[in-house]
């Protein structure tokens, strides 16, 4: 008779062992304790819409404040081509650019964003403080504006006319 119930508390341990585990596996209902969070995802990345070698090149350089004066800005700029700034590859595949105030350039990315805008910035999150907002690019004329609303009014509007290739 002894072996009969201890075959039954036997039977009944491991019902409630399976019982048991059941509660604890990954994925169940029934486990106890507070279910873990969610690992943060990381910020998704969109694509730019220019690539950065359609930047690198000569480019004569002026600024704006006022709409009206962008066709202007645009001739002062072409005028500038004699001192240049130079927009050169970076050596990880962005372009070396001044940040605002900056005397030496430094590698800068171009990124996208999901309202389909482009910046030039450091590298993270586009459209960041340093960040400058590409208004328009056909190819021969940039126009950007800075994000950082402080810098923005020192600066205006940049206009980049590109320089004709030195013959």
């Amino acid at each position: 008779m002894n072996y009969l119930r201890l075959s039954y508390c036997l039977a009944a341990l491991a019902a409630a062992g399976l019982v048991l585990s059941a509660c604890s596996t990954p994925g169940s209902d029934f486990s106890f304790g507070p279910k873990p969070e969610p690992a943060p995802s990381a910020p998704t990345e969109f694509p730019a819409r220019y690539a950065a070698a359609e930047l690198v090149g000569r480019w004569g350089v002026a600024s704006y404040h006022r709409d009206a004066d962008r066709a202007r800005m645009e001739v002062a700029a072409r005028g500038q081509c004699g001192k240049a700034y130079v927009i050169s590859k970076g050596p990880t595949g962005g372009v070396m650019m001044h940040l605002p105030d900056q005397r030496t350039a430094q590698e800068l990315r171009l990124k996208g964003a999901a309202d389909s805008k482009t910046y030039i910035g450091p590298a993270g999150e586009a459209g960041g403080e340093q960040d400058r907002e590409i208004l328009s690019f056909d190819g021969r004329v940039l126009v950007v504006r800075y994000v950082d609303p402080e810098v923005a009014s020192r600066f205006g509007t940049m206009v980049y006319v590109r320089c004709a290739p030195r013959a």
